[in-house]
């Protein structure tokens, strides 16, 4: 609302929310940090001389006093992998993705020796990525490992982002055609944190900030530390300017998680057609896609923002700062993105308001919102579901269940199951796997090839004289992501999540990434997905459990002359240990795939009755292993 002062006004909401994590959150990153600074370096590069050398002065009055972490110019193009210190390019990666405020951000930058190793990451990923040259299966590998290395320099990198839209653009409401109204509606009362908002807040703030250097009394050591500020602010704003360019952060965000995210990476894969509040038609794509031309386009609008605070830092442009001191405007923003969910407090002067609409009427029109018009939306594998899995599997026998029955063999059989549980696949990127689930069903297996005793004139019976005969199980299956060993996310949950959910959260985003030793990543390939998972998974088969157990000759005697027949329970555990999927597609509420699991496991005798002849002592019987192919078809319905 505008006042007699020409201020516009936003307020405070009146209350925040902090999200907290179960087990991991989907990363809602913009361009991944190479993209990021990539981006910066080209609008500093691009910058006319007058405006390069006031960056130049404010960047060497910045870094009075951390002249062993920044770099002598703000933007370094040689920089490479292990660098020994940060740029201002850099800092508009390092913003929002790897901290979360301005003042978080100079903390990490300054004073944490872990942001050098996320530069190096980075600085490898962007090498590995031009090798890669879009292959998408190439950069499907190429981004997990990055995010990996990533995770263990940086243990907040995951669970940092995700708990609001911050990155992304907010969903246009129909018939909402305005530069001005759009911005207006990012910072209005109650507006859920957004990019433009976010961009908004703090390049006003960075604004403000610069015009106290137009003032050339000040002293030294002040203007080091308003320079540092200004340009803080300015760096954390942009990184969210930037991601209004990303495909994937301006299709428009709404619906829930699995749909935020299965929509963010099919724009950011297949790109977007999209139009600036400015009338101009672009095609975007997105996060780890960029090409030349995304990086120009995005850089032009970041540069023209850079030269507002500049100018406002040179005193050619004027701002209204009554409501800041030289020490208050000397301190680092410190309202966090990663915390809070709505728009903080702004107020914008007229004069900032005609900056702020020269910026963003170059970035990209959103999506709408919910209803006639939006664009299509698509889900990730994200969140509760309910499935039906049909499989068949075949395997080969070390024998029957009789001590002397060692003779190999072969069957197979067909299950149905139930399945109910909570997908957090691709959390982090594609080749993730946070499956939990639990099946219940019924499986019917086929008779041994191997017969009673290996005497060559029962082989005409068939199935008849079978080792073990055709019979059925109810079955059930366990599937859940380890840290270090099977099931230590169950167990640690008791005792870190109700004291340091965080840390929790950390050990479960790295399950789902491969673990702490990572030997459980999947590896894609042309045709699919490899994955080695021994311990992620078990299937129990309940043999005799039904009405009546089940009937098994044993053969008995020294020279198997004599058999028992016996009623017998058996459990049988299967525990996969490699598996292949082809590569998931995006759908709205349903997904489908085939499933291929090499398998080993053991049938364990758990209750023996003797049925004939009456009073025969028990046989001994003994385990029955196994090796196999499963093979089945997931379909499930996400909530």
């Amino acid at each position: 609302m505008k006042n007699s002062m020409n201020i516009y006004h936003i307020n405070p909401p009146h209350s925040r929310f902090a999200f907290l994590l179960l087990l991991a959150v989907p990363l809602f990153l913009g361009w991944v940090y190479c993209e990021h600074r990539d981006i910066a370096l080209l609008a500093i590069l691009r910058l006319d001389p007058e405006h390069r050398a006031m960056l130049d002065k404010m960047w060497s009055d910045a870094r009075r006093g951390h002249e062993s972490r920044l770099t002598d110019s703000p933007a370094d193009t040689a920089q490479g992998e292990k660098p020994e210190r940060i740029d201002f390019a850099a800092w508009t990666a390092i913003a929002g993705d790897h901290s979360c405020s301005p003042a978080n951000m100079l903390h990490n930058v300054l004073e944490t020796t872990w942001i050098l190793e996320v530069a190096d990451v980075t600085a490898r990923l962007k090498n590995n990525l031009e090798k890669a040259k879009g292959v998408p299966y190439k950069r499907v590998n190429v981004l997990r490992d990055s995010d990996l290395q990533l995770q263990a320099a940086d243990p907040e990198y995951a669970t940092r982002a995700g708990s609001n839209n911050v990155h992304f653009l907010l969903a246009r409401p129909a018939g909402l055609t305005n530069a001005t109204g759009y911005g207006l509606s990012t910072l209005k009362t109650g507006s859920e944190l957004n990019a433009a908002g976010t961009y908004t807040y703090f390049h006003v703030n960075a604004l403000r900030k610069a015009s106290l250097l137009a003032d050339k009394n000040l002293a030294p050591e002040v203007r080091s530390a308003i320079s540092l500020a200004s340009l803080a602010d300015e760096a954390f704003a942009l990184h969210f300017l930037e991601d209004c360019f990303a495909a994937g952060h301006v299709a428009g965000t709404w619906g829930n998680a699995s749909m935020r995210k299965g929509t963010h990476d099919y724009y950011n894969e297949h790109g977007l057609e999209v139009r600036t509040w400015k009338g101009e038609n672009h095609v975007l794509i997105g996060d780890a896609w960029m090409r030349p031309e995304d990086a120009e386009r995005a850089a032009a609008i970041v540069r023209k923002s850079i030269e507002q605070v500049l100018d406002a830092a040179s005193g050619k442009l004027r701002l209204a700062t009554a409501r800041g001191t030289q020490f208050s405007a000397a301190l680092q923003d410190s309202f966090s993105v990663c915390k809070e969910a709505f728009q903080p407090f702004a107020e914008l002067y007229s004069a900032s308001r005609t900056l702020i609409t020269e910026v963003l009427i170059n970035i990209p029109m959103p999506g709408l919102s919910s209803g006639l018009g939006d664009l299509p939306r698509f889900r990730a594998e994200l969140g509760p579901f309910i499935g039906v899995v049909p499989d068949i599997r075949g395997y080969s026998l070390s024998g029957g269940f009789g001590s002397s029955q060692t003779k190999a063999g072969g069957s197979g059989g067909l299950g149905v199951a139930v399945r109910v549980g909570v997908g957090i696949e691709g959390v982090m990127n594609e080749s993730g796997d946070g499956l939990v689930f639990v099946d219940f069903g019924f499986r019917q297996d086929g008779a041994s090839t191997s017969q009673i005793t290996s005497s060559a004139s029962l082989e005409q019976f068939g199935s008849i004289t079978a080792a073990i005969p055709g019979r059925g199980s109810f079955i059930g299956r366990f599937r859940m992501p380890f840290w270090l060993l099977p099931v230590d996310l169950i167990l640690a949950l008791p005792f870190l999540f109700p004291t340091t959910p965080t840390t929790y959260a950390g050990m479960a985003v790295q399950a789902a990434n491969g673990g702490l030793i990572p030997w459980q990543t999947g590896i894609a390939t042309p045709i699919g997905r490899f994955q080695f998972i021994l311990g992620r998974e078990i299937g129990i088969s309940m043999y005799g459990y039904g009405t009546t157990d089940d009937r098994i000759v044993i053969p008995t005697g020294t020279n198997n002359e004599d058999a028992t027949l016996i009623g017998i329970r058996s459990i049988a555990l299967d525990f996969p240990v490699v598996e292949y999927r082809p590569f998931r597609t995006f759908s709205m509420d349903q997904s489908s795939s085939l499933v291929v699991q090499l398998n080993t496991g053991l049938d364990i005798p758990s209750s023996v009755r003797v049925v004939q002849p009456t009073g025969a002592p028990e046989p001994d019987l003994k385990p029955v292993w196994y090796i196999g192919v499963r093979m089945a078809f997931d379909w499930r319905y996400y909530f």
